[in-house]
């Protein structure tokens, strides 16, 4: 047979709407009181559920609570000393007892797996094209030719544009939301039946989550698959999965249809899961936010905080000249929090940069309490930055790991020269009370901490010279929702109490709506929108902030799905054909 004749024959049909059904009695997966222990620690305590057919179920809960060892287990992955007991039964076969070689043929082929951070999921140093290569070896397939054109009809079928592009590119020259669709579209390439997504969109803008999780929804609807979706967010859980298994400790607290559990959850953990979430909840912390409105209000002919006038910045990448912030502008009052937000290379980063006076803008002026930043000397700089602090976006990578917390936090009081030795361990001691944490942690290092806990830290860190600004990038997203509460919270606390000024970036809208008093929108460098939180989130003017809006999962297709009897798949044919 030609080659083209046998790629015609054997390559698969694009995708279509599968048959609607009622799902068939006897589930795809089942688990039956699974336990998982590493040593004589246990993770994993008495967990049973079941997936069907064509069906979606998620895990959902905090860090620690045992999601992503369920998985792991399911796909016989768990890290070496960790024991599984009990019953996983898939496609009728028990699957936990097998041996690892009688097991192997289904790892990939039946059950597909899409981890949580593309990045680190891929080999910087090899195409994507020769990695894929490695995947489609399960296709039993023997001519490569074949292969290939597999590939990049799977990779087209996940939204790639230039499929061959991406074939031929390495890693980092793809997007985060590209990256996921390589891992998406390698996972559904030999069209397994069950599709394990691990916290697959936890590092993606909110545009793109959508994007991500409406392919993982309309791949489960045409190619017949059952989703099995790791969470921490139940705004995701609730739009996206037939059913919820909520989880703490590594024990089930609660089960069931999401209908049911995300409108009236009957645990305490899932209530506050519920509470805890922004998108589910915008105005959790109105009282707090208060008196910033008010401050809002009456500095609006005062003298702002921070005023940011027609600032541009442009970088030279090999021939092209790149604006990365293009004339952008906005003004904070004291005592409020200014939010910028947007997708990835938006301009947000290099903003926050010009602000700190790390880069220099090639237009326009910053001025912070009515002192120009431009043409400051280093020292002149350092006496800037005692009154303007800055929160990194990541607690597991911003503290010095060797140092414990009395070290961290005390380091600007020793950089600085300020106080006798007494003093500077009261005023660490001060910080550590500001946000929540005791004396007891003074001597324990980062490795010893929770990441809330470890956050609390930087803050503290930020707190300790008493600025007036401290600017804030993304401080929450790595972070569980439950946590993410706790620093909001702590925050806006601070904030009411001490009259700081925040600017904020996030691309986390719906926590920005929970946080912020007045936000600036940026796209490809530019602010498209500039007004206070309640304008824009309520009537937004641009079709971009418009877009971006519309990306908050909200649960609505779970209170939607309530009175309905028959699957979701039923109720969104129309929108699949």
């Amino acid at each position: 047979m030609a080659t083209q004749d046998r790629l015609t024959a054997t390559a698969p049909r694009a995708l279509s709407v599968a048959p609607i059904s009622q799902p068939a009695a006897a589930p795809l997966l089942r688990v039956d009181d699974l336990s998982v222990a590493y040593g004589r620690q246990g993770v994993v305590s008495n967990v049973t559920f079941q997936l069907g057919r064509g069906r979606s179920l998620a895990l959902i809960g905090e860090s620690g609570s045992g999601k992503s060892t369920i998985a792991r287990a399911v796909l016989r992955l768990l890290p070496n000393g960790g024991h599984a007991t009990g019953r996983i039964t898939f496609g009728g076969q028990e699957i936990l007892a097998l041996p690892e070689r009688s097991f192997r043929p289904l790892r990939g082929r039946a059950i597909g797996f899409v981890p949580q951070d593309p990045g680190n999921s891929l080999n910087p140093v090899r195409t994507i094209g020769a990695q894929a290569m490695e995947a489609a070896a399960l296709l039993d397939e023997p001519n490569k030719a074949i292969r290939k054109a597999l590939i990049l009809e799977t990779f087209a079928q996940v939204g790639l544009d230039n499929p061959q592009v991406v074939y031929d590119s390495y890693p980092h020259q793809l997007s985060g939301g590209m990256l996921q669709r390589v891992l998406i579209g390698l996972a559904v390439l030999p069209r397994p039946s069950l599709l394990v997504a691990d916290e697959p969109t936890s590092a993606l803008d909110v545009t793109i989550q959508k994007r991500i999780l409406d392919l993982l929804s309309r791949l489960q609807h045409d190619l017949d698959i059952s989703l099995l979706l790791i969470t921490h967010d139940l705004a995701i859980a609730a739009e996206r999965a037939d059913s919820l298994v909520v989880l703490k400790g590594g024990q089930v607290q609660e089960a069931g249809n999401t209908a049911s559990v995300f409108s009236a959850p009957a645990s305490a953990y899932a209530r506050k899961l519920h509470a805890d979430v922004p998108a589910l909840n915008p105005d959790r912390y109105v009282r707090l936010r208060d008196p910033g409105l008010r401050r809002l209000k009456e500095e609006t002919a005062v003298t702002p905080k921070i005023a940011v006038d027609a600032v541009t910045k442009n970088f030279r990448v090999g021939d092209r000249v790149l604006t990365a912030v293009n004339n952008v502008s906005f003004k904070v009052p004291a005592g409020t929090t200014h939010a910028l937000v947007g997708e990835s290379g938006s301009g947000k980063t290099t903003t926050i940069r010009l602000l700190l006076g790390l880069d220099a803008p090639d237009t326009g002026t910053i001025t912070v309490a009515g002192e120009p930043l431009a043409g400051r000397s280093q020292a002149s700089l350092r006496a800037v930055w005692r009154h303007l602090q800055f929160v990194y976006q990541n607690p597991f990578t911003s503290l010095d790991p060797s140092w414990n917390v009395e070290q961290l936090v005390r380091e600007p009081l020793d950089r600085f020269k300020i106080g006798t030795r007494a003093e500077r361990l009261e005023n660490v001691r001060e910080a550590l009370t500001n946000v929540g944490l005791g004396e007891h942690l003074l001597h324990r290092k980062p490795a010893a901490l929770s990441g809330g806990q470890r956050q609390r830290v930087a803050i503290a860190r930020a707190l300790v010279l008493k600025p007036d600004v401290i600017v804030l990038d993304e401080p929450t997203s790595a972070l569980d929702v439950s946590v993410q509460a706790d620093i909001v919270e702590v925050l806006l606390s601070l904030q009411a109490r001490l009259g700081l000024t925040y600017v904020f970036v996030s691309h986390d809208l719906a926590l920005v709506r929970q946080l912020a008093h007045t936000v600036s929108v940026m796209q490809r460098g530019r602010i498209v929108e500039h007004g206070t939180v309640l304008d824009i989130f309520d009537n937004p003017q641009h079709p971009y902030t418009a877009s971006l809006l519309e990306s908050i999962p909200s649960g609505a297709a779970a209170i939607a799905r309530a009175p309905q009897a028959l699957p979701r798949r039923v109720l969104d044919k129309e929108k699949i054909a």
